[in-house]
């Protein structure tokens, strides 16, 4: 009887023992997973969480060293708050708990970068940007205007002045094409706005024909505060049936004969774009303009400028109300006489 109670003691000193080395690897095991770091990476990396990936195995994937599959379901017994991660790409700092990289996978704080496409260009130099953004998708870098415009499902081949100059937020993997799609709606957007608050007695008739003439005044003006001043001298020109005369519309015209110089001859050549030789405004849109063009365009000051000259000074220009002080103003200013 004796020895049986011994041996029976014997064995449940043994459990016992084995029960607290358990206890104690099972916390441990916890302890290292409460404080353990993600993977060795550079000073900050990007971590992609696929569709469908659970917690249970990210753990693996983010962990120095590999987790026991019994350890991480006991861990996120404890944890339920780290069940639900986001499909997405996440940026992780070098040093980051655990915990605390999951945690940013819960709450879906995927990685953003931004983008800004400049007022005043064209397309293709929105292109040339998009195509060397930072982990962004290109599609479009080749294409021409025309291909553009169908995968926009725009009508025609003309992109000019569709889009709105913005800076754009994006995450790594979206398409050049997204944001130019973005870009889109927030141009129709805010044209339908603008076009509702327009002035009454404007000499254009429809919102595109807003957009060409917010075009015009975007490559016009040197600086924001002379924008409404340069969109009256238009209103005023089209209203008293003038030509427009603004150069940037005869370098569009010139497509890539222009070489950085307009010369008299260039002046005097018909395309649809040479406001020197055509009546009103042109067929389309030169540029992509800003909100603030837009807004000048259909809300003008009053004014009697029907000329202005650039100054050749912070980009500001000389306005005037008739020829002779206009061609003074060019003698003074250009001339330099």
């Amino acid at each position: 009887m004796n020895t049986l109670i011994k041996w029976l003691a014997r064995l449940f000193l043994l459990a016992v023992l084995a029960i607290a080395g358990l206890v104690f690897y099972g916390y441990t095991q916890w302890q290292a997973l409460e404080e353990m770091t993600i993977a060795e990476q550079e000073e900050a990396s990007l971590f992609v969480v696929k569709r469908g990936e659970t917690t249970f195995h990210l753990i693996n994937r983010l962990a120095n060293e590999p987790v026991p599959a019994l350890t991480r379901k006991v861990w996120l017994r404890f944890h339920p708050e780290l069940a639900a991660v986001r499909q997405g790409t996440y940026q992780l700092d070098k040093n980051t708990s655990l915990r605390e990289a999951l945690m940013t996978m819960v709450r879906g704080d995927v990685y953003r970068l931004q983008v800004t496409l400049v007022e005043g260009l064209r397309i293709g130099d929105w292109q040339k940007k998009l195509a060397h953004a930072e982990h962004l998708t290109v599609t479009l870098s080749d294409a021409t205007e025309a291909e553009v415009a169908k995968q926009l499902g725009l009508s025609g081949d003309k992109v000019e002045g569709r889009l709105l100059p913005e800076t754009y937020s994006y995450t790594p993997g979206d398409t050049d094409l997204s944001i130019l799609q973005r870009a889109h709606r927030d141009m129709e957007q805010f044209l339908a706005d603008a076009w509702q608050q327009r002035r009454p007695d404007l000499p254009i008739k429809t919102p595109f024909e807003a957009l060409i003439l917010a075009s015009i005044i975007e490559k016009e003006s040197g600086v924001a505060d002379e924008r409404p001043l340069i969109a009256s001298v238009f209103v005023n020109r089209l209203r008293a049936n003038m030509r427009l005369q603004t150069d940037p519309t005869v370098i569009y015209g010139m497509g890539e004969a222009y070489d950085g110089n307009i010369r008299k001859k260039d002046l005097q050549t018909h395309t649809p774009y040479n406001t020197y030789q055509i009546d009103g405004l042109p067929p389309g849109p030169i540029a992509m303009p800003s909100k603030e063009a837009i807004s000048a365009a259909l809300q003008p000051v009053d004014s009697k400028y029907y000329y202005f000259v650039a100054k050749g000074k912070e980009g500001r220009h000389h306005f005037s109300k008739s020829l002779r002080e206009h061609n003074n103003a060019v003698r003074r200013y250009i001339l330099k006489r």
